[in-house]
């Protein structure tokens, strides 16, 4: 019965947010001048395959970044960071809509793991202002390198049955809680923590899928934050924004479907793969911007 009202509150809570969005969103777009199909297919686009790729574990914010580039979306670059959280909060909120439900939920752990995390994006800002973002990137590559061996080993030698658990109990429990507390922080740097979630409940011995709801929250939470804050101070692009948004809830549901349905020992293999790949990404980004920074001393 607990479990149950816990589950309705959650719930709930969600859909009075994403009501509130969509509705701040829809007078912001209004008082814009704008229509709310402006945009078109290219925007709808943008939202379907960036919060398709959010939904399976990939992040948006990369994938949102090149896509307005590409298509120069943006009028403003300033207007990026404002711009893709606000895009993405109402379809991460649905995300984690889908995931309350889609795997059996320890709430302890749920809870203890989202307050860490909210905990860690609250005071991040304070903690990182004098944060070298870039070597921290940098570490964190190897870190994923480091723990998608740890997770190869598992897989070969550990049998999926051990994979089993839902649940983070005794200094485990300590352990995560600590762990999405410095996700918090990480996460006001501009990295995600859907990788590093995967990485972690798949080391600590649980179903990978459990990470999804927990990771979904956290990020509903600190992007609907983060999004409510831009709005204030006007740095979102409301061009095109209803139709990015409507392209990512379709998204989200075309994902959700296939994680819920997918074989467990396929999706040890893509959190593997995912882990290099963002790996690769983190380093690939501190250097670039490392090498940039040497030429502007230079000149």
């Amino acid at each position: 019965m607990n479990d149950t009202l816990i589950l309705r509150g959650l719930q709930i809570v969600l859909v009075i947010g994403i009501a509130i969005m969509l509705f701040v969103y829809y007078r912001q777009i209004k008082k814009a001048g704008l229509k709310l199909r402006q945009g078109g297919i290219k925007a709808f686009i943008i939202g379907f395959i960036t919060d398709f790729g959010d939904t399976i574990g990939v992040g948006s914010f990369a994938t949102t970044t090149a896509a307005f580039k590409v298509t120069n979306f943006l009028d403003d670059d300033r207007k990026l960071p404002g711009t893709m959280n606000a895009v993405h909060a109402v379809p991460t909120m649905f995300e984690a809509l889908f995931f309350l439900t889609a795997v059996k939920i320890d709430w302890p752990t749920f809870i203890v793991m989202t307050v860490a995390s909210v905990l860690g994006a609250v005071i991040g800002p304070r903690l990182t202002a004098g944060w070298d973002a870039q070597k921290i990137r940098g570490v964190l590559a190897w870190m994923l390198v480091i723990a998608a061996l740890v997770m190869l080993y598992n897989i070969f030698f550990l049998p999926i049955p051990a994979m089993g658990k839902n649940a983070l109990v005794g200094w485990q429990l300590w352990l995560g809680f600590a762990f999405n507390f410095l996700l918090g922080i990480l996460m006001t740097l501009g990295l995600g923590n859907y990788t590093p979630e995967l990485i972690f409940f798949s080391l600590m011995g649980m179903n990978p899928l459990v990470a999804y709801p927990v990771m979904m929250m956290n990020s509903a939470v600190v992007m609907t934050t983060a999004a409510t804050g831009f709005i204030k101070t006007k740095r979102i692009q409301w061009r095109g924004l209803g139709m990015i948004v409507l392209g990512g809830i379709a998204g989200v549901v075309v994902a959700a479907t296939l994680v819920k349905n997918i074989n467990l020992s396929v999706l040890r293999y893509g959190i593997v793969i995912l882990s290099l790949w963002t790996a690769y990404s983190l380093w690939k980004e501190s250097r670039q911007v490392l090498s940039m920074e040497k030429s502007i001393e230079n000149n």
